[in-house]
């Protein structure tokens, strides 16, 4: 009996994982599952996180100093400013 011996717990390891790769849904066909109620909370969840974490971004920026020092409206009316531009004499 010199047979190679087979390597069964790596063998139950691999199968295990090949199962569950097969088997597994993606987020897209688990979401599509859902009933409608379930989806319109996933959603719901979904934008307040969004909110959440561009919130969080804002705070973190104007901690670290990189907000503009000017107010918003500073920008949008410079924006606007019909006046010719000066002139430039050379």
């Amino acid at each position: 009996m010199s047979g190679a011996q087979v390597p069964w717990g790596r063998l139950l390891v691999a199968s295990t994982g090949i199962i569950g790769l097969a088997t597994t849904p993606t987020e897209k066909q688990f979401y599509d599952a859902l009933s409608p109620d379930l989806k319109r909370q996933v959603d719901h969840n979904r934008e307040t996180a969004k909110r959440r974490a561009a919130l969080q971004e804002q705070i973190e920026r104007v901690k670290t100093g990189e907000a503009d020092s000017a107010p918003v409206w500073a920008a949008g009316r410079s924006g606007r400013d019909s006046s010719p531009p000066p002139r430039q004499y050379s």
